[in-house]
């Protein structure tokens, strides 16, 4: 009898293992789809989808299937209303519930049967969908992807490398730059000189109307000025021997690709009304300097500044591969990339480079800096970064290169260190903003650049460590732009 019983649990185990695979199997049962797709440039496509009615069938079945058992229907007891009355109750949840279910199978299917790799999410109207009482669905949707293109040969590629043996006077102007983000700054009744600050309300004037404003500005008197829109050149010279309470009136020239369309390329004026100077203060090197920030003696601390320029030298060496990379491919290439395409990843590029330059012991003030050159040449360098980062990806996949675990927390950990914050602040920040997949893509893209470089002739030039030259304003000065988050973020850190 016993032996009965053990048969007849083990063929009960084995009919429901049966049922199982059978059950995953029908999940895994893929759609009878009809796709029309219309190739609208290189990265837009128009896509018609028509989904068979034995599919649609198939997905309310089984949503009703899962329903029947426990569904609370009046005047039953759960789980035992006839099936009909079910349906009819429950009709448009469960319609609603299969409509998303198959948008979601349909467009993952048609993406890998027609080989569509997406660069954003679709562009569809879910609520005019419907599920159809009878016949087919058909639904439209807009779709960005990546474009189509054959990638060059980049084994053996030739390529420049910035390199330098670092100098005593290098390190001096890293110490300088070092100091300056732990200095003092102190009032001085002097005029301002190239390197000091000012303190000052900001007014822009086109035609003598104000067009935009900041009542208070800290601004360091450097050879030239960035706004995300224009740049004042000579500030320095122009704003020397300014003292408090006086006003200077300095002309410009907008950029063509200004926010402000209707003052593009005119030129404006900038008054500055100084209400302080302010001289910067450095911290002297000694013993009690170096105990506070954690050196152990004044060669720790030069170990340190190398070792900071040589990462501004490695990130430098990596711009230079991908520049290579990118002219490798123009030589082939002549896809164009759609301006709405180029506009809504703009702030994206700008928080990679942003992290990119953080992680690489760029001091706040550059980044601002770099930040703001890139805006001010936005569509361009967007382009320019896009078609790198398709390139990149494509050579990724092709090598199975990817980001793993162990990845994000150096990358997480380098930037927490970089920005002496923690590193679970760093993490938290990043998921808020649902920023990590530009953390991903900048890990993939920098194990792709060290891939080639592995196979690269190099051809060695200098490195020239980037100068502290120039001073940021985070706004556009031509005003009609939205302050970029990027610089909101990059504010709020400081």
């Amino acid at each position: 009898m016993a032996e009965e019983l053990e048969n007849k649990a083990e063929e009960n185990v084995a009919e429901n293992v049966a049922e199982n695979v059978a059950e995953d199997t029908a999940q895994e049962e893929k759609l009878n789809l009809k796709a029309e797709i219309e190739n609208r440039s290189a990265c837009e496509r128009h896509i018609t989808l028509t989904i068979a009615r034995e599919d649609i069938d198939r997905f309310l079945s089984k949503e009703y299937d899962e329903l029947v058992p426990t569904a609370q229907v009046p005047g039953f007891r759960p789980g035992r209303a006839p099936r009909k009355l079910v349906e009819l109750r429950f009709h448009k949840e469960v319609a609603e519930r299969v409509k998303s279910a198959l948008l979601m199978e349909s467009i993952s299917q048609v993406n890998d049967d027609e080989n569509l790799a997406p660069i954003s999410d679709p562009d569809l109207d879910i609520n005019a969908i419907e599920v159809p009482e009878s016949g087919d669905m058909t639904f439209e949707y807009d779709l960005e992807v990546r474009p189509e293109f054959e990638i060059p040969e980049w084994k053996g590629m030739k390529i420049e490398k910035p390199v330098r043996e670092f100098s005593d006077a290098d390190k001096e102007q890293a110490s300088e730059a070092f100091l300056s983000r732990l200095g003092k700054l102190e009032k001085t009744e002097n005029g301002a000189r190239s390197g000091d600050y000012i303190a000052t309300k900001l007014s822009i004037y086109s035609n003598g109307e104000e067009i935009n404003t900041s009542k208070s500005e800290v601004i360091r008197l450097r050879p030239e000025l960035l706004f995300t829109d224009a740049t004042i050149t000579d500030f320095d010279k122009q704003m020397e021997g300014v003292k408090a309470g006086e006003k200077r009136t300095l002309k410009f020239q907008l950029k063509d690709e200004a926010p402000n369309v209707l003052l593009r390329g005119k030129d404006v004026e900038a008054v500055f009304e100084v209400n302080e100077v302010y001289a910067l203060e450095l911290p002297e090197l000694n013993e009690e300097f170096f105990t506070k920030f954690g050196f152990q003696d004044k060669a720790g601390y030069d170990l340190y500044l190398e070792t900071q320029l040589k990462s501004q030298m490695l990130y430098r060496q990596e711009q230079v591969a991908r520049e290579a990379i990118t002219a490798k491919l123009l030589e082939s290439a002549s896809w164009d990339l759609p301006p709405a395409l180029l506009e809504r990843q703009t702030e994206r590029e700008m928080y990679r480079s942003m992290l990119e330059l953080q992680r690489s012991g760029f001091p706040q003030e550059k980044i601002l800096e770099h930040l703001n050159v890139l805006r001010q040449n936005s569509r361009e360098s967007v382009a320019k970064a896009l078609k790198e980062h398709f390139i990149l990806e494509r050579i990724a996949e092709e090598e199975k290169i990817d980001a793993t675990d162990a990845d994000y927390d150096m990358e997480i950990a380098e930037v927490a260190r970089q920005t002496e914050e923690s590193p679970r602040r760093v993490r938290a920040r990043l998921e808020k903003q649902n920023r990590m997949d530009v953390l991903r893509n900048q890990i993939v893209e920098r194990k792709v650049i060290a891939k080639i470089l592995e196979s690269a002739e190099f051809e060695e030039t200098t490195f020239e460590p980037y100068a502290q030259e120039m001073a940021s304003v985070p706004f556009p000065a031509g005003g009609d732009g939205e302050e970029a988050s990027t610089e909101e973020t990059v504010e709020e850190e400081k």
